[in-house]
């Protein structure tokens, strides 16, 4: 199992606005340049986590993207919940799918359900500020102040 770029990107992004804002917008362009991530990919990605309530977009001079609560309250999970198509390892697992014919008899439906569990679980315990702290840790900045939004 594997993550789409779309997932991987966003997060990188939202960690990136939570490092560099100090509450003020960041450009989507700004980003994209430090992360490498196409200007239109981004767009794209920030129109769902903008629907989602991870960032909120200020317009006009000065403008651009700041997060839409604290970075201590938005996980890593939430954020790819948003702009993946789903974290289920199987699709008979999916909401938006009718059902398995077999999942009355289905051995394997627990493992499958049980690990969807876990890789929730798991991303959901990650928050924004922690990715945050780690970056100004490797970067040599301290970006704890900036995280207060």
């Amino acid at each position: 199992m594997r993550l789409s770029t779309k997932g991987q990107y966003a997060v990188r992004a939202v960690v990136n606005l939570a490092c560099h804002s100090n509450g003020n917008p960041i450009t989507l362009r700004d980003i994209s340049e430090e992360e490498e991530i196409s200007l239109s990919y981004l767009e794209q990605l920030f129109s769902k986590l903008r629907k989602g309530k991870v960032v909120k977009s200020i317009k006009g001079p000065g403008g651009g993207y700041v997060l839409a609560r604290s970075s201590r309250d938005i996980s890593v999970g939430e954020i790819i919940e948003m702009v993946e198509e789903g974290l289920d390892p199987v699709e008979c697992l999916d909401s938006d799918h009718e059902g398995c014919n077999r999942a009355d008899r289905c051995t394997t439906q627990r493992v499958w359900k049980g690990l969807g569990d876990k890789i929730r679980e798991f991303l959901g315990s990650i928050s924004v500020e922690e990715l945050s702290r780690e970056a100004a840790e490797i970067y040599g900045k301290d970006l704890r102040n900036q995280n207060q939004n």
